[in-house]
């Protein structure tokens, strides 16, 4: 079985969302852009201020980002 090439995966029309913590009124607001690649392989994060508007976003499957989720989580003593 081979791998799939998270960042080969077009994501142009998929619908991003944003997650944000607060700053919402200035340049710098503190959001973090998430995408679901289309056909459920995987995410994109991306930097929703305007310095990283450009930039690509890293590209993870759904496992990856739910281990990370839970390990963040858990470092920083966080409930959901």
């Amino acid at each position: 079985m081979s791998k799939i090439n998270l960042y080969e995966l077009p994501v142009e029309a998929a619908q991003r969302t944003s997650l944000c913590g607060g700053n919402l009124t200035s340049d710098n607001e503190s959001c973090v852009g998430i995408t679901e690649i289309p056909g459920g392989e995987g995410f994109v994060l991306t930097d929703t201020k305007p310095e990283g508007a450009d930039r690509p976003g890293l590209r993870f499957t759904a496992d990856e980002l739910d281990a990370f989720a839970v390990g963040w989580m858990s470092q920083r003593h966080l409930t959901a």
